[in-house]
């Protein structure tokens, strides 16, 4: 039950409780941690990203079950949290990159978009009648020739890591990359590491069908999802 001083300031977006919190908003952080694990890890050579797929019944079919998403030839995302929140915000991602390739005949930088969106993000914490985004994202991409990796959340909040995690696994998989993270790693075995971390958030229940690889390397900075044979290769190695 809510303390009586509390009562009311979770109605409304826009009024801040006496302790300066807003509780839409931590509400919306609540949805992102009961969302499935996604994971983000920098290399050497390129960037990867890791989602847990969740398939909760068997009579799913686990290809229509989408967390990682192409935005433009060098950046990808995965998401945590609310998948149609998600989807909108991929699809306005998808229209800044365009309208910046428009505006200026070049790819977005990974970090002007992922500003963009956090800005689109933080103004729906400020006017009532709406609500906050229940979804976090990773952003990964190619820029300058350099690896990007951001993290947004629905305050509008955004950061840049070597490796995270987002999700319910999220302190289970950060556990793991702060002991084994090494800058110098490569894409391959920052792969196996992206595994280990989600073996550990998901505690051993993923297989090749609940798993979802994305990649983009430095010498090749198209982000594409890895087919279902690399990603059994990887989960097979991982296990051996």
């Amino acid at each position: 039950m809510q303390p009586q001083y509390q009562m009311g300031y979770d109605r409304a977006i826009t009024v801040f409780s006496p302790d300066g919190r807003l509780y839409q908003v931590e509400y919306a952080r609540e949805a992102v941690k009961r969302g499935t694990t996604a994971v983000g890890i920098k290399a050497k050579d390129g960037v990867i990203l890791i989602v847990d797929k969740r398939v909760s019944s068997k009579l799913l079919e686990p290809l229509s079950i989408e967390k990682i998403f192409k935005i433009d030839d060098h950046i990808g995302v995965a998401s945590s949290g609310l998948v149609g929140d998600a989807r909108a915000l991929v699809d306005r991602a998808r229209v800044e990159c365009q309208i910046n390739r428009v505006t200026y005949d070049e790819p977005i930088e990974v970090e002007a978009l992922a500003k963009r969106l956090c800005d689109h993000m933080q103004t729906l914490t400020q006017y009532g009648g709406i609500r906050p985004y229940g979804t976090a994202l990773l952003i990964a991409g190619i820029s300058d020739g350099e690896g990007r990796l951001f993290e947004t959340d629905p305050s509008g909040t955004l950061l840049e890591y070597k490796a995270t995690g987002i999700g319910i696994g999220r302190p289970a998989a950060m556990k793991v990359f702060e002991e084994e993270y090494n800058p110098a790693i490569s894409i391959k075995d920052a792969i196996l590491l992206g595994l280990k971390a989600l073996h550990s958030a998901t505690e051993g229940k993923f297989d090749v069908e609940t798993v979802e690889i994305g990649v983009i390397e430095k010498k090749k900075p198209v982000f594409r999802k890895m087919t279902k044979e690399e990603v059994a290769a990887f989960v097979e190695q991982f296990k051996q």
